[in-house]
């Protein structure tokens, strides 16, 4: 199999998130438990492989999958080292597998239903306003929408020195508020900016340390080509320069951790393998607001519709998706608890796209209904992600 053939069918299966055990919510925790940081818990068991650190570089990589590694490795030979390496270990991502979710439970150490960000996009309770998380500044003001404090909060009252590397133009967004509040901001334009922010910010006053950065290229290139393509592959090979640079900058007292928000899958552009909302009138019947993204859709029906969409939904897409209530959902435990104040940011019906489907909106959203790489699922390459640990001790 190569990397831009279709997953193999176990990698398709469903997997519910891990959260409190093996899950991406549960890095920053375990990382403060290490530092010293009171209260902290290290679910994790990083206290072994991070014996003696005292400096701590986190690195979120967008879009690099647990199964995506391989394919990775193959044009990134530092990353592959890494992937073989004694702590390399698989966690899960939250539901939905998608990067505003994904980036505040890593940032808060909370499920998504209790932080809520609770999809790419999601109602408004009380109107017909969707908001884009990744568009997102000051409305809804961030600390009251995502009102559960930050890893980086805690860190730094603490005492440790926190610092954020990550794209200038994230700098007081909505989405950075709500993940990242706590730390001093360090913008990074590229691969090579990111490297050295990381390594300043590292090195830089006594320890506690604790530098937290993000690197979206991947990600960005395996939607717009797909994984395994020429671009994703050009991408794979600049991330290996990136931590070839910074594992060659750690000090002894320091690590770095890699992990990721989600796994992607490419989508066949053949119609079949594409429902569109805006195109097909079934799928429009008796919904009011369509949230969330093309593999996790929120329904919000119309006052007593709820069974009649289901019922349509599941007519039209058969075993591409899962079509359920939002109530079924939360009691499964795909979001963790969900506070009454979350629960109308999630539809009243929630589909889950199967296998290798997706539910586009081809007018309304035609740049997010082109894409080749896809995530928000639940399927065994969507949710599973890496979690790569090397000290500055261990490569002397």
């Amino acid at each position: 199999m190569t990397a831009a053939d279709p997953p193999a069918a176990e990698l398709l299966r469903p997997v519910r998130p891990e959260y409190g055990a093996a899950s991406l919510a549960d890095v920053l925790p375990s990382v403060l438990a290490v530092l010293g940081v009171p209260g902290a818990d290290d679910v994790l068991g990083l206290a072994g492989p991070l014996a003696g650190v005292r400096r701590v570089v986190v690195l979120l990589v967008d879009g690099l999958g647990w199964h995506q590694l391989p394919a990775a490795g193959e044009h990134a030979p530092t990353l592959a080292a890494l992937s073989a390496g004694r702590y390399a270990r698989r966690l899960t991502t939250g539901f939905p597998s998608t990067t505003p979710t994904s980036l505040v439970s890593f940032g808060t150490g909370a499920a998504p239903g209790a932080h809520g960000v609770l999809g790419f996009r999601s109602l408004v309770p009380g109107t017909d306003r969707v908001l884009n998380h990744v568009d997102w500044r000051d409305d809804p003001d961030p600390r009251r929408w995502q009102p559960v404090p930050t890893q980086l909060e805690r860190a730094a009252a603490a005492g440790v020195t926190v610092t954020v590397v990550s794209r200038p133009e994230f700098a007081g967004s909505g989405l950075t508020v709500a993940a990242n509040r706590g730390g001093a901001y360090r913008g990074a334009a590229d691969a090579d900016a990111l490297a050295a922010g990381l390594l300043d910010a590292v090195t830089a006053g006594d320890a506690p340390v604790l530098v937290s950065g993000y690197h979206p290229d991947l990600d960005r290139h395996g939607h717009l080509s797909g994984v395994g393509s020429p671009p994703w592959r050009a991408a794979a090979a600049d991330l290996d320069r990136l931590l070839d640079r910074v594992l060659g900058g750690l000090p002894r007292d320091a690590a770095l951790l890699v992990t990721a928000d989600h796994g992607q899958l490419n989508v066949p552009a053949d119609p079949r393998h594409r429902f569109d909302l805006d195109t097909d009138p079934r799928l429009r019947a008796g919904v009011r607001v369509v949230a969330g993204e093309p593999r996790a859709r929120y329904l919000h029906p119309v006052p007593g519709a709820v069974g009649d969409v289901i019922v349509g939904w599941r007519a039209v897409l058969g075993p591409a998706a899962r079509v359920a209530e939002r109530d079924e959902l939360i009691a499964e435990g795909w979001f963790g608890p969900v506070p009454s104040g979350h629960l109308g940011r999630i539809g009243d019906v929630v589909v889950i796209c199967q296998d290798r489907f997706v539910v586009v909106a081809t007018r309304t959203d035609p740049v997010g209904s082109a894409l080749v790489g896809f995530h928000g699922g639940v399927t065994e390459v969507e949710m599973a992600v890496p979690l790569l640990i090397t000290t500055g001790a261990g490569r002397e």
